[in-house]
């Protein structure tokens, strides 16, 4: 099989099995969130742009090769489960503080996958920088809304 179909097949998978149902969600839509968070439309665009850009960084390392090259995606599937777990261990759990956990141990991977991929596949670290942004946004987003939500 093609890399790009099973990295793509990967994501799919990931994101099927560890994405809460709408009841689960819904408690999670409940919750009061700070004045400020005016963008919060965005941010499924916003995650789909980061998981493209997750998708093209795999691809290319992928296709960088080195003996090196299983051992990083088996990084980039640890970075998926991370940032795709935020959402259901909020949900299934109802605390806020999980997901807190899982943006913070989320951004410290991806940044740890960024420099280590850095110096075989510059665009491939490149293409992680929007995750790196946004990952500490949401993650504060999640703390301030666990003060709220007390």
């Amino acid at each position: 099989m093609p890399a790009w179909l099973t990295i793509l097949l990967v994501m799919g998978l990931v994101i099927a099995v560890l994405t809460p149902s709408r009841q689960q969600f819904a408690w999670f839509l409940r919750l009061r969130r700070p004045r400020w968070l005016t963008f919060e439309r965005w941010i499924p665009l916003i995650w789909s742009l980061i998981y493209l850009c997750f998708y093209a960084s795999a691809l290319l390392r992928w296709r960088a090769g080195g003996v090196a090259a299983p051992l990083a995606m088996a990084g980039y599937l640890v970075l998926l489960v991370l940032v795709q777990s935020y959402t259901l261990l909020i949900c299934r759990t109802r605390r806020l503080a999980w997901g807190t956990a899982a943006g913070a141990a989320g951004w410290i991977w991806g940044l740890a996958l960024a420099l280590a991929t850095l110096a075989v596949s510059p665009t491939a670290a490149l293409l992680l920088v929007p995750f790196l942004l946004w990952s500490p946004i949401g993650t504060f987003v999640t703390w301030r809304m666990q003060r709220l939500n007390r």
